[in-house]
């Protein structure tokens, strides 16, 4: 035993977790006016979802808890947590009568749903010793019907569509549109019996209706019931969710027929709808602001009363909220999640983890807890490291095929063969330059950089990181995003100022933002240039990626991206006083149709988020500091520190030892060398280019003209190119959008 305490026994979770059931909705939360914006509700997890609709006993009825310690615990009431006696009986009863009674007890179950619900899939002899410790600990702290109360809490009552049935007073509304103090015997007693397998045994109402049977004469042998109320309920009709069934005065069953499942998720949906919208209004914005808390105060502080002052902007969070009810243009079984913060100090503005609709939002928040590849839109990083390191907007990169075994492309899978800016190469998200500036820069300096932002770099991502394989959150992106805003100082994004008790005692301040020095201000200024450029030097018909995301009255900048298959699509941008992200993609993973576009999808959703928090808001401009001029380079004005505006341009392909000067074109002459080709990959003729140049009209903005229609990289639908030979099948790998 002193060998197995050694193994598994330290560590445990605390079981005063328990508690929060004496602490329901007392924890008022302020956002940074100090105006309410809503109260804790303590939840209790279980293996398969999480029950914020938590019942004291005395709101479940008693026939209920009843039904429930008869099929689950019959000695409930006597053991000490651990019932051997059952554990025997049961193990007899599956050899000798195929009988389903099970072992474990409500205690343990309680346990295993709760304090254990990360290990409960395994059946290992850890947590079989960590699940009876747990229990003995729990009998011994908390009395019968408080752990009782626990369990009805958390007990998994079947998949009701999109919403799982965890705990009593949801599964009351699910299969009989009651509250759970209103279920007569009959419906208790059938509640009782599906929890074992209650997807399945919802599913057969006729074969599993002698389990009630069954269930009803041993509460009538323990003496829970009386054999007249037994009996009474053994002939009370009773209609489940969805279920059509023809009774027999005697009990029996003439019929039952599974109508409509969907019912379940119906019923559901009207108990949400009877708390009003405001019910599940912030709630992932809440919800991070437990899990920032939780550790630092504990459970019990928590949910004791109380206040927690935010950083929330109520006007930012709002906003958030109507776009993401207002997204219309998602895919089908597509949804989202949005993260706005403040430049100044990191705090989280808003937060909004799902496509809101009516009812109750799922508890996975995609903004804070999400993973996802970022496209395209971790590029001006890259750029931004290179602008870091001397080079200049002007400076140009070979946008060609790259020699080696990694041979990205082009969104468009098309290529010019020309020396393009690396202004031009973000404004067009071209994936050749890009990657060969990650080449002459070294990945491993770009890794480096990443890891200062707090970003988790992929093991072994080589240069496809630099076009988008890394995974972030929408919390993570708009953090490192705010870095253009503020002169290249990240900050750790926050959520809590300060937590008082009931009492008015400091629990909890936020100690003072500390800043990291990214980018030194002129890099980050020059950046910055660099992504107002990708919202504003195109329009939408030239191949403007992110046009949408413009506000009037304000200066924006941003980047859209958009990853393999078009299972992601990001928006990541920044304003003056607000950074912010967002996502779009599957729950869980993959491909969405070939319409989907970064600059049509979640950039809207950006602008529209964004442009609410701001509006009413004094104008701000972004502040330029010192050392910075501005040249018009190919009729667009860029900015140059003052040193490099007015030399040459540098002539890059990848090579650190290669580069020169020599204007725009200066290494044409160094193609490299890409015998395999097809002739879709070779650079367009020339005559073609004179008869493009007719058709091609000066762009208001930039005074450029527009860029060929055969040759745009953009999220738009482009026309179809002259014919060519077929490419080879499989000839090229995929890659990242812009």
């Amino acid at each position: 035993m002193a060998g197995l305490w050694g193994a598994w026994g330290r560590d445990l979770p605390s079981v005063s977790d328990l508690d929060v059931l004496e602490f329901s909705g007392q924890t008022r939360v302020y956002d940074r006016t100090g105006q309410l914006v809503g109260t804790l509700t303590p939840s209790l997890s279980s293996g398969s979802g999480e029950n914020r609709n938590l019942l004291k006993l005395g709101e479940i009825s008693p026939w209920l808890q009843k039904a429930v310690v008869t099929s689950e615990d019959r000695r409930f009431f006597e053991h000490h947590g651990v019932d051997y006696i059952g554990i025997t009986r049961g193990l007899l009863k599956g050899l000798l009568r195929n009988d389903l009674e099970g072992g474990s007890s409500i205690t343990q179950q309680v346990v295993k749903n709760t304090l254990l619900s990360d290990l409960q899939g395994a059946r290992t002899p850890e947590r079989k010793f960590k699940e009876a410790l747990l229990a003995y600990q729990i009998d011994r702290s908390f009395d019968k019907n408080k752990i009782l109360n626990s369990y009805l809490n958390v007990v998994y009552w079947g998949d009701g569509g999109r919403t799982d049935i965890v705990g009593a007073g949801t599964a009351a509304h699910a299969y009989f549109r009651k509250n759970a103090a209103d279920l007569n015997l009959a419906e208790s007693v059938y509640l009782a019996t599906i929890i074992p397998a209650p997807n399945r045994r919802y599913k057969d109402f006729k074969a599993y209706r002698p389990l009630m049977k069954s269930l009803l004469a041993r509460m009538v042998e323990d003496g829970r019931v009386t054999q007249a109320e037994a009996d009474a309920a053994w002939k009370t009709e009773i209609y489940p969710a969805g279920w059509r069934i023809g009774w027999s005065p005697d009990g029996t069953v003439r019929t039952a027929t599974l109508e409509r499942p969907d019912r379940l998720q119906e019923n559901i949906n009207t108990m949400e709808a009877q708390g009003g919208e405001s019910r599940y209004r912030f709630q992932h914005y809440l919800q991070a602001v437990e899990k920032e808390l939780l550790p630092l105060i504990g459970r019990k502080a928590l949910y004791g009363g109380g206040q927690i002052y935010t950083g929330m902007n109520l006007q930012a969070q709002q906003s958030a909220e109507q776009a993401s009810r207002q997204a219309s243009n998602l895919p089908e079984g597509a949804t989202l999640g949005i993260a706005l913060v403040s430049p100044v100090n990191g705090e989280v503005l808003a937060l909004v983890g799902q496509k809101l609709t009516a009812g109750r939002p799922s508890d996975w928040n995609n903004a804070t807890q999400g993973r996802r590849q970022v496209g395209s839109a971790i590029k001006p990083l890259l750029y931004t490291l290179a602008l870091e390191n001397k080079w200049k907007q002007s400076d140009t990169v070979l946008d060609a095929p790259i020699a080696g075994d990694y041979q990205p492309m082009n969104y468009d899978r098309r290529w010019s063969g020309r020396y393009v800016t690396m202004r031009f190469a973000l404004d067009h998200s071209l994936n050749l330059p890009t990657v060969r500036i990650a080449q002459e820069l070294g990945i491993q300096t770009f890794e480096a950089k990443l890891r200062e932002m707090n970003f988790t770099v992929p093991r072994d991502a080589g240069l496809s990181l630099s076009i988008g394989t890394l995974e972030a959150s929408p919390l993570q992106m708009a953090s490192a995003y705010a870095t253009f805003a503020n002169g290249g100082l990240y900050y750790a994004p926050t959520l809590v100022r300060k937590a008082q008790d009931a009492r008015g005692k400091l629990l909890y301040t936020r100690p003072a933002p500390t800043p990291k020095r990214i980018w030194d201000a002129q890099t980050a200024w020059l950046g910055l240039d660099m992504i107002r450029g990708v919202v504003n030097d195109l329009t939408e018909p030239q191949g403007g990626l992110a046009t949408r995301a413009q506000i009037p009255g304000w200066d924006v900048g941003g980047k859209t991206g958009t990853t393999n298959e078009i299972k992601d699509l990001w928006f990541a941008g920044v304003t003056p006083t607000i950074a912010g992200a967002v996502w779009v993609g599957k729950q869980e993973g993959g491909a969405m149709p070939d319409w989907a576009y970064s600059g049509t999808v979640p950039t809207p959703i950006w602008q529209q988020a964004v442009a609410g928090a701001l509006q009413g808001q004094p104008k701000a401009t972004f502040q330029q500091p010192s050392g910075i001029t501005y040249r018009v380079v190919r009729q667009v004005n860029m900015a140059f520190r003052e040193a490099e505006a007015d030399t040459e341009p540098v002539a890059r392909n990848g090579d650190r030892s290669t580069a020169q000067g020599g204007g725009f074109f200066g290494r044409r002459q160094t193609r490299p060398s890409a015998p395999a080709l097809s002739r879709r990959w070779r650079p367009l003729r020339s005559l073609r280019r004179r008869q493009w140049r007719k058709s091609r009209r000066p762009c208001r903005l930039t005074r450029r003209r527009t860029p060929s229609p055969y040759r745009r990289i953009s999220d738009q639908p482009r026309m179809s190119p002259p014919p060519r030979s077929p490419r080879p099948r499989n000839q090229w790998p995929p890659a990242a959008g812009p």
